[in-house]
């Protein structure tokens, strides 16, 4: 196994970075175990890192850091009762390898994000999700985790009809232990890097279908109206909106966009997004420009906002699921964000929270010429079981609220962002940028887990009863001692 001491570890935005001990990558489950061994006798920690994609601290460690790269095989169903309709790999394939693996096999998962270059572990154990509320986050989709806990034991966690066959699973693997039990599967599968090294994810994967999006450029008013309805919402296979939040004109520009299965019958569009846009996007230098602009001419990020807007409408692309899935050349944006999830509600609690975030920005411009500096993003997530996963118990929007790198004041406008949000319901993305900490004590309390985070705990503390899997993020928001 590889390792380097003492080496900065970055992640792929470099807004997080940290010296650990070690740097090291595994190939192997032995490896793994060697490390939470290692990190016993040195008396410190260790986490596991994917792609770096993660905008909040979530990922860093100070003791050994375990790259995930070399972790990225397919793997056999082992002492499983049937294959059909499942897919297991080693934690760290990155989405695009499971994409292509699975297109190969003629199978998909039904729901992605919108990037393709994180780990499977890493978009799982954060409860990164798509949009539509048919569908949960991709934590949604595992059926069987096979993790190393903190004394070096290897475990398999399912929900209790799960797909492992007991009888099998002891004579193939008789030194791990296998867990049957919807309170640790519940647990186990949004466990934030706190409940074992992850080594292998079984999920459930449906026959490769393809998909049609169409973005239709609309008004704040119109897609406000759209997103009222929740009745609607539920009508539409994949809906999500982008907002300028401010307004031009008289209008407040939006853009809906929609994702429904290919009609054989209806027109397909362009087999290709609008190549020009994507090479356009693709480009570091156009979001340097970008900061340079924003920086110097503050006042134009509203005009910009809503070119951005209107160049995204489009009438029809129709490809492989996953190819529309992913959003694009628009990942290598150099940007960071926040992200909170509120619940989804007759009452309208999500409208009014975009509400506030439209006076907050309001304020922010006013005040101290500090400009949100790209569309907000809104999608739409079934409610999910997992304990911990920001959709837990309710229908959710979350509200991506992206910024360009340099945008000055951008923490200071995504702080205030997110204190207010916490006033309707929200609950951070772990893996974005947000201010959480032990003081705060919404971890422990009524507003953001009543009712699953002692179980997360419990299922927490028989996995990793020493904190070995402890970080700088997890103390910092109450998560470990």
């Amino acid at each position: 196994m590889r390792e380097k001491r003492r080496a900065t570890w970055r992640n792929h935005t470099g807004n997080q970075a940290v010296e650990p001990l070690r740097i090291c990558w595994p190939e192997t489950l032995a490896d793994l175990v060697e490390l939470v061994s290692e990190a016993h006798r040195l008396e410190t920690t260790v986490r596991a890192v994917g792609s770096g994609h993660s905008w909040s601290d979530v990922a860093l460690c100070t003791g050994l850091v375990a790259e995930t790269t070399k972790l990225g095989r397919p793997l056999e169903l082992t002492a499983m009762r049937a294959d059909d309709g499942l897919f297991r790999a080693e934690a760290g394939m990155k989405i695009r390898a499971l994409n292509a693996e699975l297109a190969r096999r003629g199978r998909a998962l039904e729901n992605l994000g919108g990037y393709d270059g994180q780990s499977i572990a890493g978009v799982v154990s954060t409860a990164t999700h798509g949009s539509g509320l048919a569908f949960g986050p991709l934590s949604d989709a595992v059926r069987s985790l096979d993790v190393v806990a903190g004394d070096g034991t290897l475990h398999r966690i399912e929900p209790a009809l799960g797909p492992t066959d007991g009888a099998a699973f002891a004579r193939e693997l008789p030194d791990w232990t296998l867990h049957q039990d919807d309170g640790w599967f519940d647990a186990a599968r949004v466990g934030i890097g706190c409940l074992g090294l992850i080594y292998a994810i079984t999920l459930a994967v449906v026959p490769a279908f393809e998909l049609t999006e169409r973005r239709r450029a609309t008004t704040w008013d119109e897609a406000r109206a759209l997103i009222s309805d929740v009745d609607g919402l539920r009508g539409h296979l994949h809906l999500e909106v982008y907002l300028n939040p401010y307004e031009r004109a008289g209008r407040r520009r939006a853009i809906v966009t929609t994702r429904e299965l290919r009609d054989p019958a209806g027109d397909p569009g362009s087999r290709h997004r609008n190549r020009l846009l994507e090479l356009f996007a693709a480009r570091k230098t156009t979001y340097r420009i970008l900061n340079l602009v924003t920086d110097l001419l503050p006042t134009w990020t509203p005009f910009l906002l809503d070119k951005a807007i209107e160049g995204l409408e489009r009438k029809a692309y129709t490809s492989a699921s996953y190819k529309v899935f992913n959003i694009g050349a628009a990942n290598a944006a150099l940007a960071y964000s926040s992200e909170i999830g509120v619940p989804v509600d007759a009452a309208g609690t999500h409208v009014r929270a975009i509400e506030r975030i439209i006076e907050i920005a309001e304020h922010h411009r006013a005040v101290g010429s500090v400009y949100h500096t790209a569309p907000i993003a809104l999608r739409f997530v079934r409610a999910s079981d997992a304990c911990m996963a920001m959709m837990q118990g309710r229908e959710t929007m979350m509200i991506e609220l992206i910024l360009i790198t340099d945008t000055e004041g951008g923490y200071e406008l995504l702080g205030h962002y997110e204190d207010q949000l916490y006033r309707f319901g929200g609950r951070p993305h772990w893996g974005q940028v947000n201010t959480l900490t032990g003081s705060h004590d919404f971890l422990r309390s009524a507003p953001m887990y009543p009712d699953t985070y002692a179980d997360w705990q419990r299922v927490r503390a028989q996995l990793d009863p020493h904190d070995v899997f402890a970080g700088p993020f997890t103390k910092r928001v109450g998560l470990t001692g």
